[in-house]
């Protein structure tokens, strides 16, 4: 595992623009970024797609758990949410996409740093823009990446209704062509993808309404179930005939105090990293990161914080493992889970230790076998 610095390609904003990345660039800075790209060999692959399974397992393990026990506290979730949680997790409502932030230098154990289980971003770049540059900069070599046809797959046996209507708030474009993006996966598998702003969903007094006044039966949402619950509509969900992707079961994971159930249940499992509630209590120097936070924001390391609108719900405090750096750049590796099963990685770097919003994405390549054995 290396980066590399390369010359980007000189027409590498019209190809995005081609693709429909209108995020490419965000307040004029590169947020898509091909001045480098990080190899891999097969084996360093097959280590992170193992990891992911792995941590995948825990996870389920760990919510499995958290409902059987009602560890709502634990996790931060109010307790008059917890019976929606509970309902959907017994129920066992489909899941569609998560994306795992690990931590890994290219030896030892990839260590989960976070578990993005509700509106995790960085999907399209990560399954069709670093695609295209392979193709192109890259003849001959591989990539971790079957993230396009995956949730193809998956939409197919979700069992869901015909239609499904997919919704995000208005203002931004990464959510933006997230959710178009899905859209269009769920299209090639045969479905109805409406799009309509979150704001525009209505209520009838019976059902979630669309602006045609059509019931909403299934809805993907590209927003986040803290936000949703705590809207003036959100008292209506428990009683609404609506398939949510994610489903409410999913806070189990994507609250950030699962890093500290995580370590309770798998204590020493080499793939986690010590995680608390309290302060003081990982054995060394610690990250707090807010229960319900995003982006990076109201994070406290040695050295380093970050500020935002988050943090009233509480703290997980994780042992400080710092990213590795190179060529001046901090790499997360974003390892996407679709349907529960790994199927690809994206790459963002920051030239802090915290990825935040500015973060850039960065793309990644693995020689083929063949090409290996053949040195």
């Amino acid at each position: 595992m290396r980066r590399i610095r390369i010359a980007p390609r000189a027409d590498w904003r019209e190809r995005a623009q081609r693709l429909g990345f209108a995020f490419a660039e965000i307040a004029g800075e590169p947020y898509w970024d091909e001045t480098a790209y990080w190899r891999f060999d097969g084996g360093e692959i097959d280590t992170l797609d193992d990891a992911t399974g792995e941590l995948q397992r825990l996870c389920l393990a760990a919510a499995e758990h958290a409902v059987r026990w009602t560890r709502h506290e634990t996790l931060g979730i109010p307790a008059e949410v917890w019976p929606l949680v509970v309902q959907s997790w017994e129920r066992q409502d489909p899941s569609l996409y998560g994306r795992m932030d690990l931590r890994w230098d290219g030896s030892g154990a990839p260590k989960l740093l976070e578990y993005n289980a509700d509106t995790p971003t960085a999907l399209f770049e990560a399954a069709v823009v670093q695609w295209e540059w392979l193709t192109c900069a890259m003849p001959g070599q591989d990539q971790f990446n079957s993230i396009h046809e995956t949730p193809i797959a998956a939409w197919r046996g979700l069992k869901l209704p015909p239609t499904v209507h997919f919704a995000c708030m208005d203002g931004s474009e990464e959510d933006r062509g997230t959710v178009d993006y899905l859209r269009d996966t769920a299209m090639q598998a045969g479905k109805q993808a409406p799009f309509l702003p979150v704001g525009s969903i209505g209520w009838d007094g019976r059902d979630f309404v669309d602006l045609a006044s059509r019931p909403i039966r299934a809805c993907f949402k590209l927003y986040p179930w803290e936000f949703m619950l705590s809207d003036p509509f959100g008292q209506h969900i428990g009683g609404a005939d609506v398939r949510w992707l994610e489903p409410p079961w999913r806070l189990l994971l994507s609250s950030k105090g699962l890093l500290a159930l995580l370590w309770e249940l798998f204590p020493g499992h080499p793939n986690l990293l010590p995680a608390f509630r309290e302060p003081g209590r990982t054995g060394g120097p610690e990250i707090a990161k807010p229960l319900w936070g995003r982006e990076g924001a109201n994070m406290t390391a040695p050295g380093y914080s970050t500020d935002g609108p988050y943090g009233e719900s509480g703290f997980v405090y994780q042992q400080w493992a710092e990213l590795p750096c190179a060529g001046g750049r901090y790499p997360v590796l974003g390892s996407w889970v679709v349907a529960g099963r790994a199927c690809g990685l994206g790459i963002r770097e920051d030239d802090t230790p915290i990825t935040r919003d500015s973060s850039r994405f960065v793309p990644h390549c693995f020689a083929p076998a063949a090409l290996e054995s053949a040195r």
